[in-house]
């Protein structure tokens, strides 16, 4: 009777045991998913008192100018921007074949398609509610560092999205320019393959930066590119998910 009754109470420990080391690996795993893979989309949206004036003289960011010049015999001018160059990343997880895009709200955007239906100096947020200016992008970022345009990206892949790539796995694309019109910055495009052991945090930028990551299948990737939709996204995104669904997807179908 004593071995018997011994031998439920050690069943029951193990039990227990076993319980309680469950709960354990439970409540990590939700610790790692409220660490990597929590957004806060209210946060994001949370935009106003929205006015626009003349660009500051000092502006870091952006240097108007005009260009005088004579083409063929004709005088010339040309209003420019000076703005900085720049680096993009296509981000695809083999551990779950998804791609890592970012979304963040960008005011230019907003701006513009205010401007376009609406008066930009009088919003109405009800008709125009900040969710209209959030793109959908590459990671990204300005070259304003004494680094390689390699550890720019890295960086940046680091601090948007959170996966901590070591420089040989980051691959170049190709260079081109954006915004010919204006501006001419180089853009740099690269793309790397990450894993799920390489995330060490959840992103989201650095300083007051809000920035949110989305992940897409290719199925789902493919499904945004198709003709009709209409996109927010700056070409280089368009044109770095092409490169992608071309080049890359298939060895992962």
């Amino acid at each position: 009777m004593m071995l018997l009754r011994y031998g439920v109470m050690l069943k029951g420990q193990i039990f227990i045991n076993n319980i309680n080391k469950n709960f354990r690996q439970y409540r990590r795993l939700l610790e790692l998913n409220c660490l990597f893979f929590s957004t806060s989309p209210c946060k994001m949206e949370d935009v106003k008192d929205i006015k626009y004036g003349p660009l500051p003289a000092d502006s870091p960011y952006v240097k108007p100018f005009r260009l005088y010049y004579t083409q063929n015999g004709v005088e010339k001018n040309w209003d420019c921007l000076k703005v900085h160059d720049s680096v993009a990343i296509i981000i695809f997880n083999v551990t779950r074949k998804k791609l890592v895009l970012v979304k963040q709200f960008r005011p230019a955007v907003y701006y513009g398609i205010v401007s376009e239906e609406g008066d930009p100096n009088n919003i109405d947020y009800e008709k125009f509610p900040p969710k209209i200016g959030i793109t959908l992008e590459l990671c990204a970022g300005i070259v304003d560092k004494n680094k390689s345009l390699k550890e720019i990206a890295q960086e940046e892949v680091l601090e948007e999205c959170g996966y901590d790539v070591p420089l040989d796995k980051i691959e170049e694309v190709l260079v081109y320019r954006s915004g010919v019109g204006v501006s001419s910055a180089v853009q740099s495009l690269f793309y790397c393959e990450v894993t799920d052991e390489l995330r060490k945090n959840k992103g989201g930028g650095v300083d007051h930066e809000i920035i949110e990551i989305a992940e897409f299948s290719i199925e789902e990737i493919e499904e945004k590119m198709k003709p009709g939709n209409v996109h927010t996204s700056p070409p280089s995104f368009l044109f770095g998910i092409l490169w992608f669904l071309t080049n890359k997807a298939p060895l992962y179908r």
